[in-house]
């Protein structure tokens, strides 16, 4: 999934805590960080520290991969993702 916003990631986040039947506090126990910093995480919040981010998706089972736009550009078309078909797929799972 392209994240262009912090409200990307976020839904990415609840969204995969959501299918793995985590509550906030579940994830929060796990990753280390409180539950309150998940809460406001998912609500969007746009000053969230990168190194907590870092580890509640390592906690999902989510990886961040950087690339440059110029390196994505020639296969744009062949990136696109059906996100309902994706998460119906981790929900099956």
């Amino acid at each position: 999934m392209r994240v262009r916003s912090i409200r990307d990631a976020a839904a990415t986040v609840r969204g995969r805590r959501t299918d793995l039947n985590l509550s906030q506090a579940e994830l929060a126990r796990r990753a280390g960080v409180s539950r309150k910093w998940v809460s406001e995480f998912e609500a969007g919040k746009p000053t969230a520290e990168f190194g907590l981010l870092l580890r509640v998706l390592a906690e999902l089972g989510l990886v961040l991969d950087l690339s440059s736009g110029n390196d994505a550009a020639p296969s744009r078309v062949a990136r696109r993702v059906d996100l309902d078909a994706l998460l119906n797929e981790q929900r099956a799972r």
